[in-house]
């Protein structure tokens, strides 16, 4: 398991202060883009639950906060990003439908946040290794 994963999974295990999907996404990769925690923290405050409004999913706006950290900003990146994360949730990215979803799928919803925060830390990952932007000591 990589240290972006085992860190999201800290954050996502605190209770207080609670981190947000964006957040724990965005702050593993703080230390690695040259940023502080607390810095990372403050930048996806307001971007959890779908920017506090049932909006895109904080797990994917902080993925593309980490990966435009490291000029990861290029479209192909970008559509790769989002296409996958809609391939996983039937074209679905907006946090109050994907929460909808889940509930009528009988799912629990920090479990379902948990997964989305994973699965946008994982990805992100796999596009800085192959964009060249995070090596494998990062």
């Amino acid at each position: 398991m990589s240290k972006f994963i085992e860190k999201a999974k800290e954050l996502r295990a605190i209770e207080v202060p609670h981190y947000n999907c964006a957040q724990s996404v965005l702050i593993p990769f703080a230390e690695a883009a040259g940023i502080t925690e607390e810095t990372a923290f403050r930048i996806a405050a307001n971007f959890g639950g779908g920017m506090k409004r049932g909006s895109v999913c904080g797990a994917v706006t902080g993925g593309l906060m980490a990966l435009g950290l490291f000029g990861a900003d290029d479209p192909r990146t970008v559509s790769e990003f989002h296409l996958k994360m809609k391939l996983n949730h039937n074209g679905v990215l907006d946090c109050s439908e994907l929460l909808r979803m889940n509930a009528e799928a009988g799912g629990e919803k920090k479990q379902h946040c948990d997964d989305l925060v994973l699965e946008s830390v994982a990805l992100v990952e796999e596009l800085l290794k192959q964009a060249g932007k995070l090596n494998t000591e990062n």
